[in-house]
């Protein structure tokens, strides 16, 4: 990325501002403007997020929100509620209060001396998810978000349930709150209060992932902060962005699909990275396209930003099957709309391990199959955050515990846009039972890259709000979809769909093994070929990723990123052991040690779901003269086939001296998962 230091406009930073809010609480806040807002009013973007902008997103906040300010824009990092140097305590993520809040940060923004009045907002993951949630609340001075990596549907598609399954992230990414919100505000900004407002977070933020578990079907508590609950509600311009590598995709879908605002959509082969930082590559100006976006938005600049495609995708090529790719070969795509005219699904029949050509007649056979535990292993992340080796390895071992459809060898080159759909017909042997389904590309040489997946809930069938359990022997229709991709498939490749009964340690599985009959007669996938055309919309070229040059650090002590797949063939114990150490890190400007490592484990034996286990483990450190903090966090989750077991820790230490241990131990009841 190109380091820019000759911008529009001189900026000034604001270190620590505070945003005071209607029942006395104040948020802390870093503000980047032009210099010349002192006379010359700009508008203003606001990013809103718990990540504490003092040192976690330091380096990535220094790169984009001066460049942003220095094409005339006040940029604002508020940290929510209870993170960072904020006041209060954070108990959950999009809660009534957090929104609230961001309306009323943005009604201070609007009436300060050096904005306009007009206000935006940006963010990626938390912070596309609240934006998006606050543009459906109607705040008077929001005139657009540009919202990356973000959902909709709180329960469908988030990190926490797919289809009805509980993800192991909804264990991964709570241990990470865990830790985050067991961190202290800097006493170089707060003063002596540090203490205090750190002892008030250790003793009242509480174990998300309770609550998460006590929510296993879709009811109003994921509901809420949901826009796919009401898309008309959204009234002002919205650019939709993800990455194929990333967990959000289908939102950008749904979003242009939906609402009926001025509106955009990209994504690359990105993992969940905001695209001028996007891995894999190819990495793409931003940057350049947000400040075309406010531009356009904010100071009414009768721009271009809205010529072209509406969905702007990247076509992977097809690649040998690795776990992390520098780059992913491909070509920007462009789609007017979306429903696209450019895409033309097709119904192919599924036969007897063969997935047959448009229009071909459907032959009847019984597949059974139950799977392992050990399919799976090789999924990757969820969601991957470029956290090598984090995405999917070679499916042929995954494969030998599925069933498998192949099509024949493509004799020309074929594009895929959009979510495949399974309608299959089915029956299983036990009352609660999922199915993961895959689409891979196959070699020539038999190595098979996973392309896309889905995950359902059988006992999700009808209803994510009243699941209903199956009768074992009985015939059921059901439809899966997978993720949203586009994918292009070379003469010679055969595209493969492959179904299992488990998919750990990605999904939990469920609570006994399941064998599962599939009546390949009244079975089918839909699949959303791109056939391009001459009216296809042109693609704007876009520009070399550049941003502000970024806050000097120190690397002290070298970092460690590591998966593991093991198996123990006297015992039986197989595991997935993931390593994500940041080593320590000295941030130059506020003389500031930033020490931060996580650890997962998960874990079975033998084929005995009982077995199953999550562990994660998480150490967080903060350290400059006169000031040494430490947290250490575990998460653990088992189950039985009635119920969830969770136990979790919390030590918290100040000068290598305990000051706080907190444990908890709760059993939450299986509710069809």
């Amino acid at each position: 990325m190109r380091a820019v230091t000759n911008l529009p406009h001189e900026v000034r930073a604001e270190e620590h501002v505070w945003i005071p809010l209607p029942d006395g609480t104040r948020l802390a806040a870093k503000i980047w403007r032009p210099v010349s807002s002192d006379d010359e009013p700009c508008p203003a973007v606001l990013e809103f997020i718990p990540y504490r902008k003092r040192d976690l997103t330091a380096l990535r906040d220094s790169i984009h929100h001066p460049y942003l300010a220095g094409h005339g824009y006040a940029c604002l990092r508020v940290d929510l509620r209870g993170s960072g140097e904020s006041e209060g305590v954070l108990t959950d993520e999009y809660l009534e209060q957090e929104l609230r809040d961001g309306e009323d940060v943005l009604a201070w923004i609007a009436k300060q001396p050096w904005c306009t009045g007009r206000t935006g907002m940006m963010g990626i993951s938390w912070g596309g998810f609240n934006a998006l949630q606050l543009a459906a609340r109607g705040p008077e001075s929001l005139g657009a978000i540009a919202a990356v990596c973000f959902t909709d549907d709180r329960y469908a598609d988030d990190v926490h349930y797919m289809g009805g399954c509980l993800l192991s992230d909804n264990l991964s990414w709570a241990s990470t709150m865990f830790a985050y919100n067991s961190c202290p505000p800097d006493p170089a900004l707060v003063g002596d209060r540090w203490r205090e407002m750190w002892h008030e977070r250790l003793e009242g933020s509480g174990l998300w992932l309770r609550e998460w578990l006590e929510h296993q079907r879709r009811d109003d508590y994921w509901r809420h902060g949901s826009v796919c609950e009401d898309y008309s509600s959204v009234r002002c311009p919205v650019l939709a962005v993800s990455g194929w590598a990333d967990g959000y995709s289908n939102a950008v879908f749904r979003t242009l699909e939906n609402l009926d605002v001025p509106r955009k959509g990209l994504i690359g082969p990105w993992s969940h990275k905001y695209p001028h930082l996007g891995q894999p590559g190819p990495a793409v100006g931003f940057l350049q396209e947000l400040v075309r976006w406010w531009d356009r938005w904010l100071k009414g600049v009768d721009n271009d930003v809205m010529d072209g495609p509406m969905l702007t995708t990247w076509m992977q090529d097809s690649v040998p099957p690795s776990t992390a790719y520098a780059e992913r070969p491909g070509r920007w795509v462009g789609d007017p709309e979306w429903p696209s005219p450019l895409v033309e699904p097709a119904r192919h029949a599924l036969r007897p391990h063969h997935v047959g050509l448009p229009g071909e007649e459907p032959e009847e056979a019984e597949l059974v199959v139950q799977s392992p535990l050990s399919v799976g292993q090789f999924a990757g992340k969820w969601c991957s955050y470029n956290a090598p080796p984090d995405l999917p390895y070679d499916q042929r071992e995954e494969d030998g515990g599925s069933l498998v459809f192949d099509t024949d060898e493509f004799t020309e080159r074929a594009e895929l846009l959009g979510a495949p759909v399974l309608d299959l017909d089915v029956e299983v042997s036990e009352p609660v039972a999922m199915l993961a389904a895959r689409l891979s590309d196959v070699r020539p040489d038999g190595s098979a890259t996973r392309v896309t997946y889905g995950l359902l809930n059988l006992t999700h069938r009808d209803s994510h709000d009243e699941p209903a359990e199956l009768v074992p022997g009985r015939r059921y229709r059901v439809s899966v979809a997978l993720n949203g991709v586009a994918q292009a498939f070379p003469p010679g490749h055969r595209l493969r769909i492959s179904l299992s009964t488990s998919y750990w340690p990605l999904a939990w599985p469920p609570p006994r093994p399941v064998r599962l009959t599939v009546h390949t007669g009244r079975s089918s996938v839909l699949l959303p070929w791109r056939r391009g055309g001459a009216d296809e919309p042109e693609v704007r070229p876009f520009e070399e990723p550049e941003g502000a040059p970024p806050v000097s650090s120190t690397p002290l002590s070298p970092g460690e990123e590591r998966w593991t797949v093991s198996r123990d063939l006297v015992g039986y114990e197989s595991a997935l052991e993931v390593v994500k150490d940041l080593g320590v890190v000295r941030l130059d400007d506020i003389d500031l040690e930033l020490a931060r490592d996580a650890w997962e484990r998960y874990s079975w034996t033998g084929d005995d779901f009982d077995s199953v286990r999550g562990e994660n483990v998480w150490r967080m450190g903060f350290r400059r003269d006169g000031w040494d903090v430490r947290t250490v966090t575990r998460t653990v989750l088992t189950s039985t086939p009635e119920e969830f077991q969770l136990h979790a820790q919390l030590d918290a230490y100040e000068d290598d001296e305990r000051v706080l241990s907190k444990n908890w131990r709760h059993s939450i009841p299986r509710d069809h998962v």
